[in-house]
């Protein structure tokens, strides 16, 4: 079985995050996309973000009825801040490893990599999905890993990515860039302006009814 992990704030999830995971599910032959939404993400403890469950009934409409998408709320069980590598070994000790993990994040992300809790450790535990987009030149590993750290990776043509001492690679996809921001989204809704479009119909009648994102 192979399971994809795409981590975020959701705030609010939107289809941007959506066509990525149905292009990295294709992609890969994933058995299942697995959203978890972070409970207190570490790099936005100042930033104002909805209430956990708001953000957690917005992700499970949006992917209601996709079979392939499930739903996962690890990260609001736990205490504290919500640390990927936490949440991978998670998986790793609940399904003993039958499971081989894609973690999925975006390019940005990844050049940020060194900046999250025990990244060495992340990278070596199971495989990571980096989505390219627009802006952020793919350089590889070079251009986000120090050298005496990447040196560990040899680049595999079969596989098109970076097989690590663990046997796990790093993989550079890219996919349908839709520049559609979950801060612009709330930005819209503040200033009165339509979102159609821009996030599932549920959840766009979700932020209607429970009146989310508007001014103080």
């Amino acid at each position: 079985m192979k399971w994809g992990l795409l981590g975020g704030t959701f705030d609010p999830i939107h289809m941007g995050h959506l066509r990525c995971a149905e292009e990295i599910r294709e992609i890969f032959e994933l058995n299942r996309i697995v959203f978890i939404p972070a409970s207190k993400s570490p790099h936005k403890l100042d930033a104002e973000i909805t209430s956990f469950y708001h953000r957690a009934q917005m992700v499970r409409l949006a992917i209601e009825g996709n079979p392939s998408f499930s739903f996962s709320d690890v990260e609001h069980q736990r205490a504290g801040k919500s640390y990927s590598i936490e949440t991978v070994e998670y998986f790793l000790n609940k399904y003993l490893k039958s499971i081989e993990i894609y973690f999925i994040l975006g390019q940005d992300a990844f050049q940020a990599i060194q900046t999250w809790k025990e990244w060495q450790k992340l990278l070596l535990l199971c495989n990571f999905a980096v989505l390219t987009r627009p802006g952020y030149e793919n350089m590889g590993l070079s251009g986000a890993l120090p050298e005496e750290f990447s040196a560990q990776f040899t680049y595999d043509e079969k596989t098109s990515g970076y097989r690590g001492p663990t046997g796990h690679h790093i993989y550079f996809r890219k996919v349908t860039f839709l520049d559609i921001s979950s801060s612009d989204i709330r930005s819209r809704v503040r200033h009165g302006k339509s979102i159609t479009y821009l996030t599932p119909d549920p959840v766009r009648h979700y932020i209607q009814k429970n009146n989310l994102f508007q001014m103080d």
